[in-house]
């Protein structure tokens, strides 16, 4: 079925080029000093459409295929390949490595004011709710990225490449998000170098311990859905220190060089099983 995905080109180009025009127009206009609520409402729907656009772009290429179509929907619906122990993978193990980030982090000097829950998310932003953007991104994305924008790869490359290819996009990708002004990744650059670097490899290491789960659960498309939405919150429930997600990153390192030896066939193999 992965054969089907055979639209590699078109996906990736509309999926980075429409929420880049969006978003570096957002960024424009969060940096002009007169704001008003037409302006808000303009940044509110660019900001958005962007994060959505490449659903539509998977969605328009699964809709003129009726094998993919019926391949969605199985993945979809599929509740028999919700393996318990891949589920609670997909919901704490960012969790705990972010614990243990901070549990780490205390013992260099950082506060146990980390283990704070605000409620709040660590940015703030104007346009809506912080919480809007980190729930709905990880829902949005994975609906494009593993309807689509895996399995295209995958027709091509093993699974290890794939992530990378797909990792050295998805920094791309969020490029934008760095210059509109107040935003959680205008925040990171804004904090330091380390911190930049630090979230362009966490997103490596993220993307093949999402792959790993999204293939051990036969490709369902809700795994990798809860995985990035426990991220998202495990990573602003607290009042976490930056230091605490660099070392976050690299206990996922570990866990990720430890899935590589485990599932090496699975990762550096060219045959699928769907």
């Amino acid at each position: 079925m992965i054969e089907k995905y055979n639209k590699t080109i078109p996906f990736y180009t509309l999926s980075l080029f429409i929420p880049w025009a969006m978003w570096f127009t957002v960024a424009y206009l969060s940096h002009l000093p007169e704001q008003n609520t037409l302006l808000f409402r303009i940044q509110q729907i660019l900001g958005m459409g962007g994060l959505a656009a490449p659903v539509f772009v998977a969605l328009a290429l699964i809709y003129r295929n009726q094998e993919l179509v019926a391949d969605f929907k199985s993945r979809f619906f599929n509740i028999r390949n919700f393996n318990p122990v891949y589920v609670l993978m997909s919901v704490f193990l960012i969790f705990f490595a972010m614990v243990g980030g901070q549990l780490i982090s205390v013992l260099f000097g950082h506060s146990l004011d980390q283990f704070y829950i605000s409620g709040n998310p660590s940015f703030t932003y104007s346009l809506f709710s912080p919480w809007l953007p980190l729930l709905a991104a990880p829902i949005l994305e994975e609906f494009a990225w593993h309807s689509y924008g895996t399995d295209t790869l995958r027709r091509k490359f093993n699974l290890f490449n794939t992530s990378i290819i797909f990792a050295f996009f998805w920094v791309f990708w969020h490029l934008p998000l760095s210059f509109i002004k107040d935003y959680y990744h205008s925040n990171v650059v804004e904090e330091g170098l380390l911190y930049s670097v630090n979230f362009s490899v966490s997103l490596f290491i993220f993307v093949i311990l999402m792959n790993w789960l999204y293939y051990k659960t036969k490709r369902n498309i809700l795994i990798p859905i809860l995985f990035h939405l426990s991220a998202n919150i495990s990573n602003e429930m607290f009042a976490t220190h930056p230091d605490s997600k660099v070392i976050q990153t690299v206990i996922l390192t570990i866990v990720s060089g430890y899935v590589l030896i485990k599932d090496r066939d699975m990762f550096f193999k060219k045959a699928v099983v769907d």
